[in-house]
């Protein structure tokens, strides 16, 4: 640290380190020489700002999920989150941990910020984040993907089988040892209407569904009581879709070939549907009175590619 001697009663003290304690006491000088110590004073600083992981923060149209790290060595005592819906006054949230589930309104816009506090007072404010309750937006979570996955740098369009691609990722959570290699998406915590998209192509077999947080991560995404899917198959004579549940299908027929596949998860009623967008075409719905969140879950049977959209509003016919 750095003390300046001063012949005022007061002095400035600088380079303290954030969050720390430290003991202030003074002395007196004169020509005769130095006083004994005053009584020593505990002074606390306030801590560093906190760093927002905006890759793990998830929004829908009721709430957002916001976490972050500390940025202090030492323990604080609490955070306050800051949240300011674009024109309008603000509030502030103290919790007592490194994530906040808010409750926002839906269709609006809003500026979360962040703030770590011990007894010495609230530090500066984290970065400004800004969050959308248009739709339900979740990030891919990278430490889930199978090895033979990549992802592009913008997070959601998911490839297996193209080397040339820059991003590789480590495997930590695997959906299946066999032939699917999967992804997972954040869980959704907020009960409610969720709605996301998925661009395919004829020449990839895919599947693409919901999967409970505890579900066994070595099986296949639809094959268990925890998952749901929508699954396509490349046959000699035809492209085959096949919607599982604990490892059973009904018997559908698809004659037009979906490009753009609508996903809507509604717990309240414990529905999970399919939609072919281009057409507005219902494909099929599961009732599955969830128990438990859900994450979105993305798998590749064969070389290819999935496109997530997300954070985009339902079409009216998704859940009437």
């Amino acid at each position: 640290m750095m003390i300046t001697p001063s012949t005022e009663t007061h002095c400035t003290v600088t380079e303290l380190l954030p969050n720390a304690q430290y003991e202030l006491w003074v002395t007196a000088t004169n020509t005769t020489g130095i006083s004994p110590a005053s009584e020593k004073a505990l002074y606390m600083t306030v801590p560093s700002p906190p760093v927002i992981k905006q890759r793990e923060c998830s929004s829908c149209p009721e709430a957002a999920l916001i976490r972050w790290e500390s940025g202090n060595t030492n323990p604080v005592d609490s955070y306050t989150v800051e949240l300011r819906e674009v024109g309008a006054d603000g509030t502030t949230i103290a919790v007592p941990t490194c994530q906040c589930l808010i409750q926002l309104q839906t269709g609006r816009h809003y500026l979360i910020s962040v703030r770590a506090v011990n007894i010495g007072g609230p530090s500066d404010r984290s970065e400004v984040i800004t969050v959308s309750t248009i739709g339900t937006f979740f990030y891919l979570l990278e430490d889930t993907a199978h090895p033979c996955l990549s992802i592009s740098e913008d997070g959601f369009t998911i490839f297996y089988g193209d080397e040339e691609l820059p991003i590789r990722l480590i495997c930590k959570h695997v959906l299946s040892v066999h032939r699917c290699v999967a992804i997972l998406g954040d869980l959704i915590p907020v009960r409610g209407r969720h709605y996301w998209e998925v661009e395919v192509d004829d020449g990839t077999e895919f599947r693409i569904g919901v999967a409970n947080e505890n579900t066994e991560r070595n099986s296949y995404l639809g094959a268990n009581s925890t998952s749901w899917c929508m699954r396509h198959i490349l046959t000699p004579s035809r492209h085959k879709y096949e919607f599982l549940h604990n490892g059973w299908s009904p018997d559908l027929r698809i004659t037009v070939n979906p490009v753009r596949i609508g996903v809507a998860l509604d717990y309240d009623r414990g529905t999970l549907s399919f939609f072919n967008v281009d057409l507005e075409q219902h494909l099929h719905t599961f009732h599955c009175h969830f128990q438990n969140y859900v994450h979105p879950c993305f798998g590749l049977d064969n070389p290819g590619a999935l496109t997530v959209h997300n954070g985009i509003e339902a079409p009216e016919y998704t859940f009437i």
